[in-house]
């Protein structure tokens, strides 16, 4: 198949997704090229900081529909237990990947995007064309290319990202269940060379995802194994597993999940959502930064086609920099709350500090989040 389209966008998460439903609405050609079949789990946290219901709402994506819990408390404890609790500020909701990227996609496909199940083998550019080609032989050319395939890629090797060759220590497990679980509360329980974080989703369902690093991981023999050794350690999340019952048949895993720093713009393709730049999942803010960079970079395109404006050029620049100005501060800062918070010395210093002065801790949560978003 060889076809042209004036946007195409490289993965149907929820950043290529909310892309796709953003420039269709604006009566712009756009195809999506997505290697999964949905509805899919896939490893996340699902929580959403409610700094997007407007944005949303201008996308007339009605999560209403989707049944999602609203989340107003955070709970964080230490690896022996102690607890640090917390209102968040702007407040969010829980909702599962396995019903909201079905419904994203739906919605898309609804409003006239060309849908493709096929994965990306490569993208070259020239004299302002792209040229896509994929597995199953197809040949696609675009004026702008969306990268919003995710975590990692074997497509950010082909187009020589910085970090696309470095080993990561990185470790995810994400598994659904049933159990009783405060439906107001999103909690992080650390443990020895980890975190894990549970929430409740749609149909009363706790989503429980933790990352690990690899060396801690690899000196047992399974998951199970695993959590039993090194999670249990900590009291609160020994109780949780004890009393809860799996619903997944085996948690789902993914490897190699790198932090490093990540250029918004490579080789003209315009980055977003975890393929531009990765918060720790200790933030808690992954979904919502993946929705509003898809606003900022959709926004821009959207201007663009009606009053061409700017060059290519000029665009990435001006993606670039409003990419940065939102979402850097907040990286830094989930960097640096990671390396404090995974060191038990400075856990049990936090512990204490929280204890005298709360309202501290929604301050810190505030340098991982954005503000309302106004449309």
């Amino acid at each position: 198949m060889n076809s042209h389209t004036h946007i195409l966008i490289i993965g149907g998460g929820l950043a290529g997704l909310t892309s796709a439903i953003h420039l269709a609405k604006a009566q712009i050609s756009v195809t999506l090229i997505e290697k999964d079949i949905y509805p899919k789990h896939k490893v996340c946290g699902e929580y959403i900081s409610n700094e997007v219901l407007s944005y949303l709402d201008f996308l007339e994506i009605n999560m209403s529909e989707l049944k999602p819990v609203k989340i107003s408390e955070l709970n964080i404890s230490t690896k022996k237990g102690k607890m640090i609790k917390s209102k968040l500020p702007l407040g969010g909701f829980g909702i599962s990947r396995y019903a909201l990227d079905h419904y994203l996609w739906n919605k898309a496909k609804t409003l006239g995007v060309h849908m493709i199940n096929d994965q990306v083998l490569d993208v070259k550019y020239d004299q302002n064309i792209f040229q896509v080609l994929t597995t199953n032989n197809n040949t696609l050319t675009s004026d702008y290319v969306i990268g919003a395939y995710g975590k990692r890629s074997g497509l950010d090797k082909n187009l020589k990202r910085d970090f696309s060759n470095k080993k990561s220590p990185w470790l995810a497990v994400k598994a659904h269940y049933k159990a009783k679980f405060d439906a107001n509360t999103v909690a992080l329980h650390n443990f020895d060379g980890g975190y894990c974080g549970l929430s409740l989703v749609e149909n009363n369902t706790v989503n429980a995802c933790y990352l690990v690093n690899y060396k801690s991981f690899k000196k047992y023999k399974n998951i199970e194994e695993f959590e039993k050794k090194v999670l249990y350690e900590n009291p609160n999340l020994k109780d949780f597993f004890e009393k809860s019952k799996p619903v997944f048949e085996k948690p789902i895993t993914i490897s190699q999940i790198n932090f490093d720093r990540k250029k918004p713009v490579e080789n003209h393709i315009f980055m977003l959502g975890d393929a531009a730049g990765l918060i720790h999942p200790l933030c808690g803010n992954g979904m919502a930064m993946a929705i509003q960079g898809s606003k900022i970079l959709c926004e821009l395109l959207v201007e663009n086609y009606s009053t061409k404006m700017y060059s290519s050029i000029e665009l990435e620049k001006l993606y670039v920099k409003q990419w940065d100005s939102t979402f850097s501060k907040r990286l830094l800062a989930g960097r640096i709350l990671q390396k404090v918070l995974l060191s038990n010395r400075f856990q049990q210093i936090a512990q204490k500090i929280a204890t005298i002065a709360p309202s501290i801790v929604p301050g810190i949560i505030k340098q991982t989040h954005g503000k309302p978003i106004v449309c």
